[in-house]
């Protein structure tokens, strides 16, 4: 699985271009949970094309447009639309759920 580091300067663009869907994951380095999952994800058999790494302290545009209140956060973009928020535990299957869901719901614009 392909994984990419947004920045305020590149998400969207990147995001309008890619093809697939790309699991966004906003993250801080002084967070346990974080680096839980910034381990644990890559290793994980998930229905996407990529992850999309967000470092939430140094990318506040991005936070405050997606509306992050926890961390990690997860959001759902397929092919340039937004598909929302991924509330899931840490566990494939569980966000392998919560993206199916997801996609079941009406797109919208990215934030």
């Amino acid at each position: 699985m392909e994984q990419v580091d947004l920045d305020d300067g590149t998400a969207d663009r990147f995001l309008l271009d890619a093809t697939g869907d790309s699991l966004v994951v906003f993250h801080s380095k002084g967070c346990g949970n974080c680096k839980q999952a910034r381990e644990a994800l890559p290793q994980m058999n998930l229905p996407v094309a990529r992850l999309c790494w967000v470092d939430a302290e140094a990318n506040r545009g991005l936070v405050t447009r997606y509306e992050v209140f926890h961390l990690p956060a997860m959001y759902l973009v397929r092919s340039g639309v937004f598909y929302g928020a991924i509330d899931a535990r840490l566990a494939s299957w569980d966000i392998g759920r919560q993206i199916a869901l997801a996609l079941q719901s009406y797109p919208a614009e990215l934030p």
